[in-house]
């Protein structure tokens, strides 16, 4: 008897439907064709096993296992739960009027338990864009899957279970979650908050600067400065994701299997701080078959690079690209995979080797060579996309001890989506740009016109400082983002005085000597 079951597989982040087809005829071998790779292959064995653990036989019989379509590789594991079914209603076991409204995807354990899976959620988007009633996956990725409306989610334990649905003797629960009532209770759940921050009020004024026109920034100061603790609550002060965003970031994390049980759409932004040590595949994506790697897994939100001249050259360098596209491109010979990778760069380093060359109190040990080394491992071409260089010193002890009432990450983020809502008002026309960091050259020409005030004070502090070439653009769109967070139509003298006070890295001598 011939019977045909429907599971999924993901490429990239989106998912295509598979035909499990199953038929049961005289002969005793196991046949299974499709192109599955040795996951797929080991399933006979977990099967076999959950079926008799489920109160079931396994046919003695010649079975025939066709995943379609044949030219598309299958992998892992999810398919066990599709193929038990399709051998149990092959088998008369069970009935297969329903089978064609549903989706199964599932990993077997040998006692007929069903383990958690990968992608549900563009699996459950991909079931309903294909006219499926329902879809039945583990529990633990239900409400993941629930997110998608319109369709019919639910979460089973066993085997056992599934099985009885289809001989009607059985019905669970479906899982529901109201999508937006969800995001908007999660949307401001940050752990960390600026308020904890005392001291470094420059700083926290730069990172407001820079969540507000989603510029890049690096931080440059010793050890112990809090570079890192104002990394963290960065993404607390920047605009909450909308809906479609946090849609598109909980579908990459689906993808890698980091959402936990229980879980359903990610409402804060993430924040990826990867180890130094990270290799190049495991920062842009890819593998055999490509997965999401640290870039698209920050996407909406912050990639934080601890001392970031300690990774390696290649690793830094695979970055320019998809700054400059929000997307990475990763082409296999049998495909090509789009991972989006829109995310704000966040960095941090080491004055100098010893880490003590801006130290106010402990001196350096470092040679000046030794010190223009250590920052020359950073390119020109990395640098030009970082549009903030901010020094950190130490806070002071009086500071530490101060008591005074901080504001908090949720004030700062009013100021900030003010600031956000001029500029996406101001590119309206402009599709692809919705930040200040985002601008090219007309834009610039249209939007950051400058008096004949901070003309002077501009070249003044280009030939006083030997500011790079490249510093001239960045300056002046960071000088657009204060005027937005003032509320000013132009840009003014003071908003030009600010913004050249973030390019440390660009000053000739820096790293020198002071």
């Amino acid at each position: 008897m011939l019977v045909k079951t429907f599971g999924s597989a993901v490429f990239g982040i989106e998912a295509l439907a598979i035909t499990i087809e199953v038929n049961i005829s005289a002969g005793t071998q196991y046949y299974m064709v499709g192109l599955p790779d040795n996951a797929v292959k080991e399933s006979l064995h977990r099967v076999e096993s959950a079926i008799h653990s489920a109160g079931f036989r396994m046919p003695r019989q010649k079975i025939v296992v066709n995943l379609a379509p044949a030219d598309l590789r299958k992998e892992g594991s999810a398919y066990d739960l599709a193929i038990a079914i399709g051998i149990l209603a092959a088998s008369g076991q069970i009935q297969s009027e329903q089978l064609s409204n549903y989706l199964l995807m599932g990993e077997l354990s040998l006692d007929g338990t069903v383990q958690a899976i990968k992608g549900a959620l563009p699996i459950a988007i991909q079931a309903k864009k294909d006219g499926f009633t329902g879809l039945f996956l583990p529990k633990a990725q239900a409400r993941e899957a629930a997110i998608v409306a319109g369709l019919a989610v639910y979460g089973i334990e066993n085997l056992k279970e599934l099985a009885d649905f289809f001989n009607g003797t059985f019905q669970p629960e479906q899982t529901t979650v109201n999508t937006r009532e969800e995001f908007l209770k999660n949307i401001n759940s940050y752990e960390s908050d600026f308020s904890d921050v005392k001291g470094q009020e420059n700083i926290k004024r730069a990172l407001e600067i820079a969540a507000a026109g989603g510029h890049n920034v690096i931080l440059i100061g010793p050890p112990g400065a809090g570079k890192t603790m104002l990394a963290k609550r960065l993404p607390s002060i920047l605009p909450p994701m909308t809906l479609h965003e946090a849609l598109e970031t909980t579908k990459i994390h689906s993808v890698v299997g980091r959402i936990g049980a229980q879980k359903g759409l990610i409402a804060q932004r993430p924040f990826r701080s990867p180890h130094h040590t990270i290799s190049n595949v495991a920062l842009v994506g890819g593998g055999s078959y490509p997965q999401p790697g640290e870039i698209s897994m920050a996407h909406n939100g912050v990639l934080f690079l601890d001392e970031l001249p300690e990774f390696s050259r290649a690793a830094i360098e695979i970055l320019r690209q998809p700054m400059e596209a929000g997307f990475v491109s990763i082409s296999r010979s049998r495909q090509t995979v789009e991972f989006p990778s829109r995310f704000m760069l966040f960095a941090s380093m080491n004055p100098c080797p010893c880490g003590y060359f801006n130290h106010p109190q402990k001196a350096c040990t470092c040679s000046p060579s030794i010190v223009g080394k250590y920052l020359h491992k950073i390119s020109g071409p990395l640098l030009d996309r970082i549009d903030l260089q901010i020094e950190v010193v130490p806070v002071t002890y009086e500071e530490l001890t101060n008591n005074s009432i901080i504001e908090n990450s949720l004030t700062i983020r009013n100021r900030v989506q003010n600031a956000r809502a001029i500029q996406i008002k101001r590119y309206t026309k402009r599709p692809g740009i919705n930040t200040n960091a985002q601008m090219e050259t007309n834009e610039l020409k249209e939007w950051a016109q400058l008096d004949e005030a901070s003309v002077k004070l501009l070249k003044l502090a280009m030939e006083q400082f030997h500011l790079s070439a490249r510093a001239y653009d960045r300056i002046i769109k960071v000088a657009r983002t204060i005027a937005d967070l003032d509320g000013s139509k132009d840009i003014q003298n003071q908003h030009i005085s600010e913004s050249i006070q973030y390019r440390t890295l660009d000053r000739a001598g820096w790293g020198q000597a002071y």
